[in-house]
């Protein structure tokens, strides 16, 4: 295989990891408030990276530092948005991430964003909103914290194909999940800071190795191979994993839009993935970023 191919490969198994795990991260804020459990499961997992990479020089701090800032501004503003949203509507809007990230990679690289890429991310975006949306959609409040949500996922995978390429993937990967538990600790005041007890470690432990170090890994990695919009389309089948996932675990069954909103989440990946070029962007580009 190709590095692309494994690099595509990888990457749709960061996705699995990802939905994978929803039920079990489900389960588990009703344990802990929400942005303790983002700092505890972030620091699990940026501790274990540590422990394999050590990050040497200012610029790995100074880039992880802009790139976990953007992941936990998605987190804070989803989570702070579902106080005032419903889950289907938390889900759809986030999933806007899918369109935003070839639009602000366009921006960034001073590239034109190729059609069928564009053409892709809507396809995944309505397969996200069958996936997602039961009842309707109503706008409510939260909302518009959600839009900044999928504005931060987004900016977070264009920084990442930014900045990746000029560190270590591992220690990289390390100082953003430090950068995010840090943040999320602090946040997590304001809702009540909360110590893990025994009855939420195997959730930590599942999310920090599995999906903070592990998945998280895999995403920074591929993305220096194959840039951030095919990035986004592929981790569109997050949605997809995870209702599989309730599937088996849950007994929940998806209706026929749930299957055509895979489907369509699928062929918005083919086409991404086989008829576009990657995104990358090249040495001018990022050296004019610093």
């Amino acid at each position: 295989m190709t590095r692309r191919t494994v690099a595509h490969l990888a990457l749709a198994f960061a996705a699995l990891l990802f939905g994978a795990t929803f039920v079990v991260i489900k389960e588990a804020v009703e344990i802990l408030p929400p942005m303790s459990f983002v700092a505890w499961r972030f620091l699990l997992g940026a501790a274990v990276l540590l422990t394999v990479a050590r990050p040497r020089g200012s610029l790995i701090w100074k880039h992880g530092l802009v790139a976990g800032a953007s992941l936990l501004a998605g987190y804070a503003l989803q989570t702070r948005g579902l106080a005032s949203t419903s889950a289907s509507n938390s889900g759809l809007i986030t999933g806007l991430y899918v369109v935003f990230t070839p639009l602000i990679a366009a921006a960034s690289f001073r590239r034109r964003p190729h059609p069928l890429t564009l053409a892709g991310a809507v396809l995944a975006f309505v397969g996200l909103a069958l996936l997602t949306v039961e009842h309707g959609l109503t706008l409510r409040s939260g909302d518009l914290l959600t839009v900044g949500c999928a504005v931060a996922f987004a900016v977070h995978i264009v920084i990442l194909s930014r900045f990746a390429p000029r560190h270590p993937i591992v220690a990289f990967t390390a100082v953003q999940l430090l950068v995010v538990s840090l943040g999320a600790m602090v946040l997590a005041v304001i809702e009540g800071f909360t110590v893990p007890g025994f009855d939420s470690l195997a959730a930590l432990a599942a999310t920090g190795l599995a999906v903070s170090a592990g998945a998280f890994l895999i995403q920074v990695w591929s993305q220096t191979v194959i840039g951030p919009s095919r990035t986004a389309v592929i981790l569109a089948l997050e949605p997809a994993f995870a209702a599989a996932t309730a599937a088996v675990v849950l007994g929940e069954r998806l209706a026929t839009r749930g299957w055509l909103g895979a489907g369509l989440i699928l062929l918005g990946i083919y086409v991404v993935v086989g008829f576009t070029p990657d995104d990358l962007p090249d040495a001018e580009s990022v050296s004019a970023a610093h």
